[in-house]
């Protein structure tokens, strides 16, 4: 296999057409699926799927992961022989919404001038997912085992609690928090794959079915909560300025969720992926419960 093969693979799979990737490399749509050809025939499997948009098979993904980790290196290679770098670093990580929502952001604007971020927003329990298929080069996830190929450092602990506005909980939790109050009070949910807020109702009794909403960004999620919609877990990032303010109140002083996180990375070294990882660990020493 070349380069040129490899940087096909990805620029097929990143444009999602054989089109796209020869506009993003300058060539003919028949260059790029010879050397998708010829790369295949060199490794003896098909490596993508020619649906549309295109996406690789499981032997696919080692190879694009591979082209990944390639032009990672060669930028940083670039950048260390010349001084200066021709383009930014482009650093695609996973983070979930809450990180995202409060701590994450501000640790990353420090670094936004020398580098671009590609962030995809994903659940804490399904972004090593991310990893594996080389989409992303880090992610932060509850996995703390890690994924071929990566490092994982513990970052620390998000604690949720449920939470809700006075005015709902005087509605619906007037005699108490309990599973016949819960069976009938609306819940603020992120998405469906957000499981937070049912372990807490599995925790007040079996087959809990509250009216949902679906509020899939984070700040809206937590100001759906403020505003009335139903009650919800927070981070205490989010829930405790707005109780001492006497915005939101505490449902049970029980039921209490921690979720640990975990950084993981691609095992290779560059500067930028360096100077990335020790700004989220310094920001989440700041932020999270290291207990």
């Amino acid at each position: 296999m070349d380069l040129s093969q490899l940087q096909a693979l990805a620029a097929t799979v990143d444009g999602g057409t054989l089109e796209a990737a020869a506009r993003t490399l300058h060539v003919t749509p028949s260059a790029i699926s010879q050397r998708i050809r010829a790369l295949e025939n060199s490794v003896g499997s098909v490596l993508l799927a020619r649906s549309k948009p295109v996406v690789p098979t499981p032997a696919g993904v080692a190879y694009l992961r591979l082209a990944r980790q390639i032009d990672a290196l060669a930028t940083d290679a670039a950048a260390e022989a010349t001084g200066t770098a021709e383009q930014l670093p482009r650093i695609p990580i996973a983070v979930n919404g809450d990180s995202l929502a409060t701590w994450v952001m501000p640790a990353l604007a420090e670094l936004a001038g020398d580098m671009v971020f590609d962030i995809h927003r994903e659940d804490q329990d399904h972004s090593a997912q991310l990893l594996r298929d080389g989409t992303v080069m880090a992610a932060i996830t509850t996995e703390a085992r890690p994924v071929q190929g990566c490092t994982s450092v513990r970052l620390g602990a998000m604690r949720y609690r449920p939470v809700a506005s006075p005015e709902f909980a005087e509605r619906w939790f007037a005699s108490g928090v309990d599973a016949r109050s819960l069976a009938v009070a609306p819940v603020v949910v992120f998405d469906r794959k957000d499981d937070i807020q049912d372990r807490f109702l599995r925790s007040a009794g079996p087959g809990l079915t509250p009216p949902r909403h679906y509020v899939p960004v984070s700040a809206d999620f937590a100001e759906a909560v403020l505003l009335g919609f139903g009650w919800a877990m927070l981070p205490d990032q989010q829930s405790l300025e707005p109780e001492r303010e006497g915005r939101l109140v505490e449902l049970s002083p029980t039921g209490h969720d921690t979720v640990v996180l975990h950084w993981q990375q691609w095992s290779l070294r560059t500067t930028a992926l360096d100077r990335v990882a020790a700004a989220i660990a310094a920001a989440a020493a700041r932020s999270l419960d290291q207990s």
